[in-house]
């Protein structure tokens, strides 16, 4: 026969593991809870080719208060970047140098629809190597000291549009036809003036900034080409649509603004 003190140890034993095996409160309750992290989102943003040392910083901002977030830019010339977009690449934000591919963008159906607003402003200026100074002025790029002058595409780059508005409201742009490089974005006009392959280039005044090798000599006069803004959007088929409205947003803040004026550039509005 069973003793029954060794029947009373079994009992209490077989009581123990059901409560366990059935999760009774005084064996769960005290478990710490499972730890969650939140999902990765990867934004895709095109960007004008004049903000990316601005965006550049930007991201590095960003990931301080959304570490989740992974951003990959595409930098290029606003029609450029336009043009993917209409062709199917597939991008969350962009930011561009110029309306012009906004309302293009727009037109098509590819712009979710109250996420765009003007972003930044610019200015556009005269810039011409540090070490070889042939010019002062704008009246003195049609002269015969000056032989070569870059302007970005006018046709895709909005740097370059602005550079023929500028040229053609002063009366230079149809005597300079034989001087002028056109470059694929703003920057490479930048480089070409640098290393003094040109006499002279229209850029934005943020990026003259950027180079020790430029010197500005001259500011384009407002009136003389359409303002200069940059306006921003969310594509209409990103896969991301609440990531990219809220890096939007985080575009327009404090901490955003305070590095685009770092580099030159003012608020829309």
């Amino acid at each position: 026969m069973m003793n029954r003190r060794y029947f009373t140890i079994l009992l209490a034993l077989g009581t123990a593991l059901s409560a366990i095996a059935c999760g009774s409160p005084a064996s769960v309750t005290n478990l710490p809870a499972p730890q969650t992290s939140k999902p990765t989102v990867e934004l895709t943003v095109s960007v004008a080719a004049s903000a990316q040392d601005a965006m550049a910083d930007i991201q590095l901002a960003y990931q301080e208060v959304a570490p989740q977030v992974t951003i990959t830019y595409n930098f290029g010339s606003s029609g450029s970047l336009a043009q993917q977009i209409a062709q199917g690449a597939p991008v969350d934000v962009y930011l561009s140098a110029s309306p012009q591919w906004m309302d293009d963008l727009v037109t098509k159906g590819q712009i979710l629809a109250g996420s765009r607003h003007d972003l930044l402003q610019n200015s556009l200026v005269l810039v011409v190597p540090q070490s070889n100074v042939k010019a002062s002025n704008f009246p003195d790029l049609a002269t015969d000291r000056v032989g070569k002058v870059a302007i970005g595409e006018p046709e895709s780059v909005p740097a370059g549009r602005y550079a023929k508005e500028t040229l053609t409201s002063l009366g230079l742009f149809e005597a300079m036809q034989a001087k002028l490089v056109f470059a694929k974005d703003v920057r490479q006009v930048l480089a070409y003036v640098a290393t003094g392959n040109v006499d002279a280039g229209l850029v934005y005044a943020t990026d003259a900034q950027l180079s020790d090798q430029v010197q500005q000599i001259a500011i384009a006069p407002a009136d003389t080409h359409t303002p200069i803004i940059y306006p921003v959007a969310v594509m209409q088929d990103s896969a991301v649509p609440d990531a990219a409205i809220a890096f939007v947003d985080f575009l327009s803040g404090d901490t955003a603004t305070a590095i685009f004026q770092d580099y030159g550039f003012g608020r829309a509005d």
